[in-house]
């Protein structure tokens, strides 16, 4: 069964939109455009020059319409989710897995996190959303096409309790680094969850903060301390999750992760994987020759992360 004579074959919802105490779905047409990108929305610029999405009229949908259509197309089967602390290893890892043309891999799909943190929706209605989004922009859209991994955005280990409930039996993956590595990379091009305020903190669970107390190096810190928390607090109480070092080599994170989730790669499949890793995760034409810190100190208290940090390198459970 495909999805080939299917009027919405190629079309997936991307964005959610709040208006008139309404909500809606935006959708852009693919034409035979993969997500091979580094990240999703990227894929998505480059499709809005299309003729189809370069329309003054939108295409646009209900909520009704979503739940409906997600289950008219047929999906991929879900191999994965992939949970991240940022600047961890987790682009490279997409992109090496994106190598097989067996392979959809989602990474950072905003309308995921559009759904997750709206106030419209109450959380069992999330969890439907979720799933009816899941299974639209991992619909079949080539025939070699069978496994869908999706790498989430890194605040969404938050939400790991919720996707276990959505996916109770699907193997997830937590992937980390060092964390002065991690805190050196947002220092030299800063991410948006390590930026007071972009996104809000009860995100991360702060109470009140007084951002000029702790300082914004500091204040990354914490978000970090948060994220090895959630991972040692979840690793503590699943089974079915697989705990990555980016420190341990990237190449035995692919090896551990294909093991994890039984796919049947080839040899030259798994080979391309290691090849994609000899370049820059951002950039396949540009040689990956190290990350490369200065030794400067990070100049702020690295005293509790260190301490979650060799707890993750343990697999220790207990706090």
């Amino acid at each position: 069964m495909e999805n080939i004579d299917h009027p919405l074959l190629h079309w997936i919802p991307y964005k959610l939109i709040e208006k008139d105490n309404d909500v809606y779905f935006e959708w852009i047409y693919l034409g035979d455009r993969k997500y091979t990108d580094p990240f999703f929305d990227e894929t998505i610029s480059k499709c809005k020059s299309h003729p189809y999405n370069s329309k003054v009229v939108r295409a646009v949908s209900t909520i009704e319409n979503l739940l409906d259509w997600s289950k008219q197309l047929i999906c991929i089967e879900l191999k994965s989710l992939v949970f991240h602390v940022s600047r961890c290893g987790s682009t490279i890892l997409s992109q090496s897995l994106v190598t097989s043309s067996g392979n959809i891999m989602i990474s950072e799909a905003p309308l995921i996190d559009q759904i997750l943190r709206t106030t419209v929706f109450d959380f069992k209605q999330k969890c439907v959303l979720v799933e009816a989004a899941i299974r639209l922009l991992g619909q079949k859209r080539f025939l070699e096409q069978k496994n869908l991994i999706i790498k989430l955005d890194a605040w969404h280990i938050f939400n790991v309790a919720q996707f276990r409930l959505i996916f109770p039996e699907l193997p997830f993956m937590l992937l980390y680094r060092e964390p002065s590595e991690v805190l050196k990379s947002h220092q030299k091009m800063i991410g948006m969850h390590m930026v007071p305020g972009l996104i809000p903190h009860s995100v991360f669970g702060f109470p009140s903060l007084n951002i000029t107390e702790i300082g914004y190096k500091q204040y990354g810190a914490l978000v970090l301390e948060k994220y090895f928390q959630a991972f040692l607090d979840f690793y503590a109480t699943d089974q079915n999750v697989l705990m990555c070092n980016y420190n341990d080599g990237m190449q035995s994170v692919i090896e551990r992760f294909i093991s994890f989730v039984v796919i049947d790669y080839s040899t030259d499949e798994v080979s391309e994987m290691f090849e994609r890793l000899k370049k820059h995760s951002k950039n396949q034409n540009a040689v990956f020759e190290g990350d490369f810190f200065s030794d400067e100190v990070l100049a702020i208290d690295l005293t509790q992360l260190k301490i979650l940090y060799k707890k993750l390198s343990n697999n220790q459970i207990s706090i």
